[in-house]
């Protein structure tokens, strides 16, 4: 009896890592978009860009063919420490070009923060839009940012999905991932009244609140460190789930590694910093979206529930064999198995893959052992680098 307490409390914080991700699961039906209204608010588009000479016209002229008024916005593209022609193609494509050259201050958040500062000194804008530089948006995601904006909001992320999900099984799997993470954790957030999270593409900021909290945000996921400032000041995140932008994952694996250790080393280093600090603020406080932002810092990459998970569910089954009696650790095991199937169901589900994605699910166990691989081999990038991820190549 007391070892299934004792493996019951040790599997405690698993359980609670899956009950969270079953509620959010339950709570992630589709919702009908809002009503459009006329546009009125000014967006500044800031495209963040080093050394994309190869695709940054593509962006720009996607982002031109917008149905929104060309009068009420702009396309800045932030050239930050390139070394090739993406100043050259982003203006010929007719955006307003940014260079900038800092050889000690080099990464993402510098960039933004740099376009941050231009948009508020021009005043031509109500808001910012971020979109990275291989990226295809919605015509109506400025519409989708507006209504929020409109209602009151200061942050607001679009979703965030894959433009490539059959170039290979690895893309498909990102494209579950995605739909798990942006889409049904932020349809279940955005139920809950609390912040969705920023996820580094397709976001917009009001000028109001970048000049309430400075975009002072410049490790490998600024995003996630930007999102738990607003946080922190009483700002939460809406999410535009009928709006998304589209960026081109990498299909081999050697990319893959270098994005996914930059991705997951960047996440875990925020969580060591402010996972339990965040967490006792919102007790202290009470504040439901502090509470949630703890928990999304918490609860790890799904990877590491899901072998928590069946470790848990396996250590319950050998206890019951030797003892006969485990009814509370077995009944845990069973709990997290089960939310997490559903949670994975869903996000197969949303991410429109069909019997494909749910075929290339089979290679899911290996996908775990990748990811847990290369976390344990650590980091190799320098915090806060510029490192451009190898693009696929272009179809003509």
């Amino acid at each position: 009896m007391w070892a299934d307490v004792l493996l019951f409390v040790l599997g405690l914080p698993v359980v609670v890592a899956c009950g969270y991700l079953l509620l959010l699961t339950l709570l992630s039906a589709g919702k009908a978009a809002p009503p459009r209204v006329a546009p009125r608010l000014k967006f500044d588009i800031i495209v963040p860009a080093h050394n994309e000479e190869a695709g940054i016209a593509r962006t720009v002229t996607n982002l031109s063919a917008m149905d929104y008024p060309a009068a009420l916005r702009r396309i800045l593209v932030v050239a930050d420490n390139c070394s090739d022609a993406t100043a050259d193609r982003a203006r010929e494509a007719g955006a307003t070009v940014l260079v900038r050259h800092d050889t000690e201050k080099r990464g993402k958040g510098f960039a933004l923060a740099h376009a941050f500062e231009r948009s508020l000194s021009d005043g031509f804008a109500d808001a910012v839009v971020v979109v990275d530089a291989d990226t295809e948006v919605s015509p109506h995601l400025l519409h989708s940012f507006g209504l929020r904006l409109e209602a009151g909001a200061h942050a607001v992320q679009a979703h965030y999905g894959v433009m490539n999900p059959s170039a290979s099984w690895r893309t498909r799997l990102m494209t579950i991932a995605l739909a798990l993470f942006h889409k049904v954790r932020s349809l279940g957030r955005e139920r809950l009244g609390v912040s969705c999270g920023l996820r580094g593409n397709g976001m917009c900021f009001t000028h109001s609140v970048i000049r309430q909290v400075p975009h002072d945000a410049f490790s490998i996921v600024e995003d996630l460190e930007y999102g738990i400032r607003l946080g922190r000041a009483g700002h939460r995140v809406h999410y535009a789930w009928e709006a998304e932008v589209l960026g081109e994952m990498v299909s081999s694996e050697k990319a893959a590694r270098s994005q996914r250790r930059r991705w997951e080393g960047g996440r875990w280093a925020m969580t060591k910093q402010f996972g339990v600090p965040l967490l006792g603020e919102a007790l202290r406080k009470r504040d439901g979206v502090l509470l949630d932002l703890a928990m999304d810092l918490l609860v790890p990459p799904l990877s590491y529930v899901v072998l928590g998970a069946v470790g848990l569910s396996v250590a319950a089954g050998v206890l019951s064999g030797v003892s006969g009696f485990a009814p509370l650790s077995l009944a845990a095991g069973a709990f997290c198995v089960a939310s997490l199937g559903l949670y994975v169901l869903r996000g197969w589900w949303v991410s429109g893959m069909g019997a494909r994605g749910l075929l290339d699910l089979m290679a899911a166990p290996f996908y775990v052992v990748w990811k847990v691989w290369l976390m344990v081999a650590g980091p190799r990038d320098k915090k806060g680098e510029w490192v451009r991820t190898t693009r696929e190549a272009r179809k003509p």
